[in-house]
C-alpha cells in the first residue's frame, strides 16, 4: 500500500481527517451510531482501503479515553459473552476482506442492520423487559460485528443492537462498549500491520497529528451525554444506527 506522506496531503484531506477524528471522539464519549461518518470522511481523505489502517490507531486512542472515564460502569459479563464471537468475526474478516466485492458487502450489511433495527423498534414498542439469552443471538451479532470491524470499522451498528437488546442503561452501555472496543481494536492492530500492511510509520505520524481532534470530540461528547435523558438516548441510538446503515449503502 502506498499512502501519501504528510507533506503531500492537501488542506482538504487534513480538514476531512480532523473532522473524522473529532467525530471519533464524540462517538467514543457515548454518542453511538455515528461511526460511519468518520469512516466516510477518512475514506474521502485517503481512500477506502488505506483509511482502514489510519482509523484503527485513532480508535484505540479514543477507546483509551473512554475506558478511563467510563471504566466504573463496565459490565464484564456482556463483554465475556460477546468478545469471543467478535474475535471469530475478525479472523473471518481478515481472511475474506481482500477479495470481498465492496457492493456485496455494503448491501448485505445495510439489509442486516436495518432489519435488526426494525426488530429492535418493534421490541421496544412491546415494552418487553425480556432480553435474549440464547447463545445464538450473541454469536450471530458478535460474528457480524467482528467481520464488519475488520473490513470497514463498522462494528458499531451491531454492538449497539446487542447492548440495546441487553437493555443496558446509558452509562453502562457506554462503559461496556468502551472496554469491548478497546480490546478489539488492539487485537486488530497486528492484522493491519503485518497482513494488510495498512499501518505504517507514515500513517502513525498522521495519527499523532489528529489526536487533538479526538480529545476535543471526547470533551464535547461527554458533555452531550450528560444532558441526554435515558429514554431519549435509547431512541437516539436506534435512529443513528439506522441512518448509518443507509450511509453504508450509499457511501
Amino acid at each position: 500500500m502506498i499512502l501519501l506522506t504528510t507533506p503531500d496531503l492537501t488542506i482538504t484531506a487534513w480538514v476531512l481527517a480532523l473532522t473524522a477524528a473529532f467525530v471519533i471522539g464524540i462517538s467514543k464519549a457515548g454518542i453511538k451510531g455515528i461511526a460511519i461518518i468518520n469512516v466516510t470522511l477518512m475514506a474521502l481523505a485517503f481512500g477506502a482501503k488505506e483509511s482502514t489502517g489510519l482509523i484503527v490507531p485513532l480508535l484505540v486512542v479514543g477507546d483509551a479515553f473512554a475506558v478511563i472515564y467510563y471504566n466504573r460502569h463496565a459490565q464484564w459479563k456482556y463483554i465475556v459473552a460477546f468478545l469471543p464471537w467478535m474475535i471469530l468475526g475478525i479472523l473471518i474478516g481478515t481472511a475474506v476482506g481482500k477479495d470481498l466485492p465492496e457492493t456485496t458487502f455494503k448491501i448485505s450489511m445495510s439489509v442486516i442492520i436495518l432489519g435488526t433495527v426494525i426488530m429492535m423498534y418493534w421490541w421496544d414498542r412491546k415494552k418487553s423487559k425480556n432480553v435474549p439469552t440464547h447463545w445464538a443471538f450473541a454469536g450471530f451479532i458478535g460474528t457480524m460485528a467482528g467481520i464488519t470491524t475488520m473490513i470497514g470499522n463498522l462494528a458499531g451498528a451491531f454492538s449497539n443492537i446487542y447492548f440495546l437488546a441487553m437493555r443496558l442503561p446509558k452509562n453502562e452501555f457506554i462503559g461496556t462498549a468502551a472496554w469491548l472496543f478497546f480490546i478489539v481494536n488492539i487485537f486488530k492492530l497486528p492484522f493491519h500491520i503485518f497482513i494488510w500492511k495498512t499501518i505504517t510509520p507514515e500513517t502513525l505520524l498522521i495519527n499523532l497529528k489528529l489526536v487533538p481532534g479526538i480529545v476535543l470530540g471526547i470533551i464535547v461528547g461527554v458533555r452531550l451525554v450528560k444532558i441526554i435523558k435515558e429514554q431519549f438516548y435509547r431512541k437516539m441510538i436506534l435512529v443513528l444506527t439506522a441512518i448509518g446503515a443507509f450511509l453504508i449503502l450509499f457511501r
